[in-house]
């Protein structure tokens, strides 16, 4: 799905700050040694990570018709398309999911390039589960291959998704332990 033509100043300001984020990463590849430098160089308290947060938290409370609008898993699973890969988000396609309670085995995918999610919490304790454990605000960066089935605890968060080359790939899912 495209951005519509008339985008919402908050949905705007959100992709040109993620077009600045992405010029900053866009040599990199998602890992653990671009998450701890996600974590250390972007997370909480710098700018990029707290004007993500702020514009998406706004988006919410004034429920803009551009952020987390449509239901994959009724209320507790939406998500939104900021943008496509394009020429200018280097190829990348930035999304926001909004995850609230656990459950979603049956939507595990596969990150053939990675990806790059921004946790911003809207429940303070809630947690994404990354490659490498449970996040709360911050960054997880799952390597090229990695696969998951998005998991959450303690309330509801939105994970602002960076994925090179819009590219993932949908699994069925035999077992939860599969993934």
């Amino acid at each position: 799905m495209s951005p519509p033509s008339a985008l919402h100043p908050n949905h705007q300001k959100l992709l040109d700050r993620a077009r600045e984020f992405i010029a900053e990463i866009e040599d990199q590849t998602p890992g653990a040694e671009l998450e701890a430098r996600l974590n250390s160089e972007f997370g909480p308290g710098t700018p990029y990570y707290d004007d993500f947060s702020s514009l998406i938290r706004q988006g919410l409370a004034n429920n803009e018709s551009w952020i987390s609008k449509e239901g994959v898993d009724g209320a507790n699973f939406r998500l939104s398309d900021i943008s496509p890969p394009t020429e200018d988000t280097k190829y990348f396609s930035i999304l926001t999911v909004y995850l609230e309670n656990d459950g979603y085995e049956h939507i595990a995918h596969i990150h053939p390039y990675g990806e790059l999610n921004c946790i911003v919490q809207i429940d303070p304790a809630a947690e994404f589960k990354g490659f490498q454990g449970w996040q709360g605000a911050g960054w997880t960066s799952p390597p090229p291959g990695s696969h998951h089935a998005p998991s959450v605890r303690g309330g509801g968060l939105v994970a602002l998704v960076f994925i090179p080359a819009g590219r993932l790939a949908f699994k069925e899912l035999k077992d939860p332990r599969d993934f």
